[in-house]
């Protein structure tokens, strides 16, 4: 099972909600090729920055590429 860290590329204040430039989550996927963004509409993303900073990704809008660097580590 592929392991992926997702780093924050850019600032963002949206919703109430600040994300910083840097703040990373790491996360793995049952699948060998997909890209954790685009499956299941970023879920797994979006629990792991719940779980690790408290933070609503999805509320924040920044499960994307835009704001988003994803890297396979493993």
């Amino acid at each position: 099972m592929p392991l992926f860290r997702i780093t924050v590329k850019t600032a963002k204040n949206s919703n109430g909600i600040r994300i910083e430039k840097g703040m990373v989550v790491e996360v793995v996927t049952s699948s060998t090729s997909s890209n954790p963004l685009t499956t299941n509409g970023g879920q797994l993303v979006a629990d792991a920055f719940m779980r690790i900073y408290g933070i609503d990704a999805k509320k924040a809008g920044i499960l994307s590429t835009v704001y988003l660097d994803v890297q396979r580590i493993g």
